[in-house]
């Protein structure tokens, strides 16, 4: 007989995914601890508090749909809340779920090592000395998008001036916002051009003596179409969220944006361009996720919605030398995330601000006064803002040294075979452990707090199995696994994303390592994968081993 654990379930993490997990699982009798690195909950809307930061998920699909209680007793003020509002969201579930008790923060899990002889995990903390906690089961829910990288030159830490990180921004201590920072007459570079560059960007135009915009890629952005929320607005909201659950359970996503059952070619051009315009001007993600089905496999698709949105901004930008180094030539419409915008391109009309592309002209290193590119040129700055992003979706499991069975460590399995796994949610090797919104689950390319409650309350399911059945160690089965990321790679494979270096297929030019395409997401959509996932439910847990056998052979409780 082992030792008996501290804990049955340790998870890591207290953003959208990880309280609910902890909520889940203390309700149903487990003797759970959260374990969170912030001073308290929130997850990426705790650390990212840069000026402009907002959703992009209409504000009232992003939300707990679980809980018809907590939807109706908050008013979202805007159709995309800014992130003190979405945090204040946040504060307010975890109040209503009281889970700030099951949790400690201010910690960072160092490792987690697989215990064979007891069957449980031993927890390392970064503080805390010596003593490692214990648990029978360990969930990550460290988030796709937790893992700030910096980009790869050299002289970063030499700056003589402020810089920050959009991931990790200062906050004001008395309030959700980030620190009240005035940039107004300063000379501010920011790095990077995706979805948090361009919010950014939208911001210090308005304020910055001189902006220089450092562009290595640029990205389809399209208009946000934000707005106020009136009170009416969201009472009727409210009057209607169980239609609106019913219906974004069906698309493929979870957002609000279905595809259009049309062939793209089949269509007149004439009204093609039409309902290009319409979906150009939002709101959110209408271009991208409720365009005719077909655009993001068939080339020639690709190619038509691409030519609109390149002239969308020529007709925005004036300067057309400008125009051309905003336009990307790597990589078709949508076939990378979307950023959106509020009059980003009107920036480049502005005197004030200054595009820098990197393509051109890289950065050769960061010097005491400024950024120096590869022409020689120093730009002199005085504030330098890295948006440079994250290390995603595998980067926040890859900074935590995670060892299985025989001492294996998931960095160094993934780093030689790949990354594999079954249903994005166990890995063969590393028992008794789960990743939450982690690679090759169908919760990455999603609306995060409804596809993760999916994911979630079939874990309930899972666990109450394992419960029930006084389970000890569960399993991936190997040939499952194998199957899963065959599936993962046949579906990635039929679409024009696959064939796209991104952060969706797992390239990094700032990661040592990231060159290369990976499968890191389940491309089959919400729906399909909660079908899979019932279906495996009703199969006998098909896929996974209890105790080293399958569902099937458990012999009943003594």
């Amino acid at each position: 007989m082992g030792k008996q654990p501290d804990f049955d379930a340790v998870v890591i993490g207290a953003g959208i995914s990880g309280m609910y997990q902890v909520y889940k699982l203390r309700e149903q009798g487990y003797n759970v601890r959260g374990i969170e690195a912030a001073p308290d909950v929130g997850g990426a809307w705790f650390w990212n508090r840069y000026p402009g930061c907002r959703v992009d998920s209409e504000s009232h699909t992003y939300s707990y749909f679980w809980s018809p209680e907590l939807l109706q007793k908050f008013n979202w003020t805007e159709r995309f809340a800014g992130q003190p509002e979405v945090l204040s969201y946040l504060q307010t579930a975890a109040e209503h779920m009281d889970i700030r008790k099951d949790y400690i923060f201010n910690q960072r899990v160092r490792s987690a090592r697989w215990d064979t002889e007891n069957q449980y995990w031993v927890i390392q903390l970064e503080e805390g000395g010596s003593i490692p906690m214990t648990a029978r089961f360990l969930f990550s829910a460290m988030g796709p998008l937790s893992a700030p990288q910096m980009p790869n030159v050299p002289g970063i830490y030499t700056f003589e001036g402020d810089w920050w990180h959009t991931g990790r921004w200062p906050r004001d201590p008395n309030s959700n916002k980030g620190a009240n920072i005035d940039f107004s007459g300063k000379r501010v570079a920011v790095i990077g051009t995706g979805a948090s560059g361009v919010q950014v960007i939208q911001e210090m135009a308005k304020v910055a003596k001189d902006l220089y915009v450092f562009q290595r890629s640029p990205n389809w952005c399209n208009p946000l179409g934000n707005a106020p929320l009136s009170q009416e607005e969201m009472d009727e909201i409210k009057a209607k969220y169980t239609e609106l659950n019913n219906f974004c359970d069906t698309t493929l996503s979870g957002f609000p944006h279905k595809w259009m059952p049309e062939n793209t070619l089949d269509v007149p051009a004439d009204v093609r361009e039409a309902k290009y315009e319409e979906l150009y001007k939002g709101p959110g993600f209408r271009l991208w996720l409720g365009n005719y089905h077909d655009y993001l496999e068939n080339p020639e698709a690709n190619a038509i919605v691409t030519d609109f949105v390149t002239r969308k901004i020529r007709e925005r930008v004036k300067d057309q030398a400008v125009a051309d180094r905003l336009i990307p030539k790597d990589h078709g419409y949508g076939t990378r995330r979307v950023p959106m915008e509020t009059k980003y391109y009107e920036c480049y009309n502005q005197d004030n601000v200054h595009l820098v592309d990197l393509r051109e002209t890289p950065i050769e290193q960061i010097e005491p006064k400024g950024i120096r590119t590869n022409d020689g040129h120093l730009y002199d700055v005085d504030v330098i803002v890295y948006a440079t992003g994250f290390y995603a979706i595998r980067g926040s499991l890859s900074r935590v040294e995670i060892y299985g069975k025989d001492g294996r460590s998931l960095n160094q399995v993934w780093k030689e075979e790949g990354v594999s796994t079954y249903l994005g949610l166990t890995v063969d090797g590393f028992p008794n452990f789960f990743t939450l919104v982690g690679p090759q689950n169908g919760t990455v390319f999603c609306n995060i707090p409804r596809c993760s409650a999916t994911a979630i309350d079939w874990n309930t399911n899972l666990m109450q199995f394992i419960k029930d059945n006084d389970i000890k160690v569960l399993e991936a089965d190997p040939k499952a696994q194998d199957e899963w990321n065959e599936l993962c790679m046949d579906l990635l494979s039929k679409g024009l994303i696959g064939k796209t270096n991104s952060w969706f297929t797992g390239v990094n030019k700032n990661v040592e390592g990231a060159q290369k395409r990976e499968v890191l997401f389940y491309a089959g959509g919400n729906p399909e994968f909660k079908l899979l996932c019932k279906d495996i439910e009703a199969d006998n847990w098909r896929g996974f081993l209890f105790d080293g056998v399958p569902a099937d052979k458990i012999k009943e409780p003594a």
